[in-house]
């Protein structure tokens, strides 16, 4: 099985999860991503997948000065991401639980 389709759908997650934290950048994303033990991710990765939450309306995005430089972009979850980051975090748990019991017994 592709590790890269079983991925999709929960850095979707991950990702809104981060940013439910507080407005953020993309940089620390993938930090954060990183610090939970996704590896080898990189920008490729991240910014399509910032690009279509955007897209979707579930992130808000605004550029700013960085104190270190250049323009950055700032993202912030809508109410939209809100309701969808619930969704999701019902519906994985709902499956990790079931996957568990056929995968390990539990």
């Amino acid at each position: 099985m592709d590790n890269a389709q079983l991925m999709k759908g929960v850095l979707e997650g991950c990702i809104l999860s981060i940013i439910a934290r507080g407005e953020t950048y993309g940089y620390v994303i993938l930090s954060e991503l990183e610090k939970a033990g996704f590896e080898d991710l990189g920008e490729g990765t991240l910014y399509p997948i910032i690009t279509r939450l955007d897209k979707n309306k579930l992130i808000a995005c605004r550029k700013a000065k960085s104190p270190l430089g250049p323009v950055r972009k700032y993202y912030s979850l809508t109410p939209g991401g809100q309701t969808a980051l619930e969704d999701f975090r019902n519906r994985y748990r709902k499956i990790s639980e079931s996957a568990a019991k056929v995968l390990y017994g539990e």
